[in-house]
């Protein structure tokens, strides 16, 4: 039973998310076609989260994008979505909305030029993008 305890305080030991020293342009990444936040990409944002607690005047702009294909009215609906549950995670992190803001760029403004699924998967991501002067506090 002792032995069940420690492991399982240890798995939680290493499931926590790590503070990143800046978020600035962090990425959170989406399978084609999808707006679900993975496991992964959770534990991404949990960072994220970490610095937001330890830098309380810091804001964020999420921007949702989209790989190249499909329709523009169709990925801007999804790169909305994409930002929006990045957002969520962040406020069930207890961040206060108030702090976080989305935009959808939808396939209209890519980080990553070029075609392909290498570079297409890159593109399916919300991106984090500091507001103003972030406060920096280790």
């Amino acid at each position: 039973m002792k032995k069940n305890l420690f492991l399982i305080a240890l798995m939680g030991l290493t499931a926590c998310a790590h503070t990143p020293k800046n978020i600035e342009g962090a990425q959170v990444y989406f399978a084609f076609d999808s707006a679900e936040v993975t496991n992964e990409m959770r534990d991404n944002l949990r960072g994220q989260a970490n610095y937001l607690k330890k830098n309380p005047a810091t804001n964020i702009t999420l921007q949702g994008r989209c790989d190249e294909r499909g329709s523009t009215d169709y990925n801007l609906a999804l790169g909305a979505l994409r930002a929006g549950n990045a957002a969520h995670v962040l406020m069930r992190e207890g961040i206060e909305p108030e702090r976080v803001k989305t935009v959808s760029y939808g396939k209209e403004n890519p980080i990553y030029k070029g075609t392909g699924e290498k570079i297409w998967a890159l593109n399916r991501n919300a991106t984090t993008v500091v507001q103003g002067q972030p406060e920096v506090q280790e």
